[in-house]
């Protein structure tokens, strides 16, 4: 594991500074070619860039999944796995549940018009979960649940197959249980493409959403605009400010955990004492020695002057996930306002949130979490306005439209208004 200590400047060059070095480490590649022969062939091309980018070893003869797999897969799943899975998915879809709201009432206004602003679920929802030789049923329920709880009629799965060219009977399972509509065998920027366009075997969606490496969130912002996305989610992220109770081993194995999504996980440790610093760096060290971690991620260390510092830093690096581990924290965490997830107290370790406490962890990174945040049931519904103008509103107000349209120069808007006042 890379370490790199910052000097501090103030928090937002120092922020600037970590984005800087970590922009310059992994520069976005460009998923145009891929792009390219997607739109040359299809279904085709989908098929031999899964075969030749993904883990398979087998390269799948079909992109959609079978229903008769998928319920083998549920059905044979281990009890144990399937009773975690009940308990993530149940948490998962009681917190999105209550993101719903009540249902909208009209908003009466003196001239007597009632406006109605109403949310509607899209009806098509493509997911990502990444796959290949690793499986992540986890990102099924994180993204399937909010998609139904919202009322999307249709949900698609795409997901990497592994080496003997089929989706993980896991990630099966949990699409089993989230209800999802159609599973296909495919991954990277060219599964993104599919969802987007449409192949001959794929109907094309209205917003996609879900993680995945640098490949895939680049085709998600080459596609936007086609389709509606969640955010740039991916690679991974960790920030941890820490006090002088923070235990150095907890936060070692927390960053570290983070350090297992790969080489492009950026992890940063925070604290006011050096020594909390240095011990944390030292304990991180050597647990990523003894796991193997990836050697090419990077540890930000940064000493900062008071802790309100340390909250200023993280709000205009605007973490993925942030964890306040020390006592003197927990009482700064309504100071933070750009963090994707914040985990409160010493037991808050980030896994809890990624697997089963019911919050999402599909989050926003790269900074996008200035203007974005979790996934939820609103990642996949659009709002509708309703205007309902009688005659007496139509009185009243048309002298105004006509008075502003003739302003900006349109007339005729100004003229239809005016013809219901006669």
């Amino acid at each position: 594991m890379k370490m790199h200590w910052f000097d501090w400047n103030d928090a937002t060059s120092t922020a600037e500074m970590i984005r800087l070095e970590i922009s310059a480490l992994t520069p976005p590649p460009d998923v145009g070619p891929i792009e390219e022969e997607f739109f040359e062939s299809g279904d085709d091309a989908v098929l031999r860039l899964t075969g030749a980018f993904d883990a398979t070893e087998r390269l799948p003869t079909r992109l959609r999944v079978r229903a008769r797999e998928i319920e083998v897969a549920l059905a044979e799943l281990d009890p144990t796995i399937r009773a975690a899975m009940e308990v993530a998915a149940s948490n998962i879809r009681e917190v999105a549940e209550a993101q719903r709201g009540s249902d909208p009432r009209p908003v009466e206004l003196p001239q007597g018009q009632a406006v109605t602003i109403r949310e509607v679920a899209v009806g098509a929802a493509g997911i990502y979960a990444p796959g290949g030789r690793a499986a992540y049923p986890s990102s099924v329920l994180m993204c399937c649940t909010p998609a139904k709880v919202a009322g999307v009629e249709r949900v698609a799965l795409a997901s990497p197959p592994g080496p003997d060219g089929r989706i993980s009977r896991s990630v099966l399972a949990a699409a089993a249980l989230c209800g999802v509509d159609e599973i296909y065998a495919m991954g990277g920027a060219q599964a993104i493409f599919a969802l987007a366009y449409g192949t001959e075997t794929i109907q094309r969606v209205d917003v996609i959403a879900g993680p995945g490496n640098a490949w895939v969130q680049e085709a998600k912002r080459a596609v936007y605009g086609q389709v509606g996305i969640d955010s740039y989610a991916g690679p991974s992220e960790l920030m941890v400010i820490a006090d002088s109770d923070t235990d150095p081993t907890w936060a070692a194995f927390d960053l570290c955990a983070q350090a297992e999504h790969g080489g492009e996980s950026i992890l940063a440790a925070v604290a006011v004492d050096e020594t909390t610093l240095e011990d944390i760096a030292a304990a991180t060290e050597r647990i990523a020695t003894e796991r193997e971690i990836d050697p090419d991620v990077l540890l930000a260390l940064i000493q900062v002057p008071d802790l309100n510092d340390a909250i200023d830093l993280a709000n205009g690096f605007a973490p993925e996930h942030l964890e306040l581990l020390g006592e003197e924290t927990v009482g700064l965490a309504h100071r933070v306002t750009t963090a994707g997830c914040v985990l409160i107290g010493r037991y808050g370790a980030t896994a809890f949130g990624d697997y089963a406490a019911g919050s999402n962890h599909v989050l926003p990174t790269g900074g996008t979490g200035r203007f974005s945040g979790p996934l939820g049931p609103g990642t996949f519904m659009r709002k509708i306005s309703e205007v309902n103008v009688g005659k007496e509103a139509a009185t009243v107000l048309g002298p105004h439209v006509d008075a502003l349209a003739r302003t900006e120069g349109f007339p005729i808007h100004g003229e239809s208004a005016m013809i219901r006042t006669q």
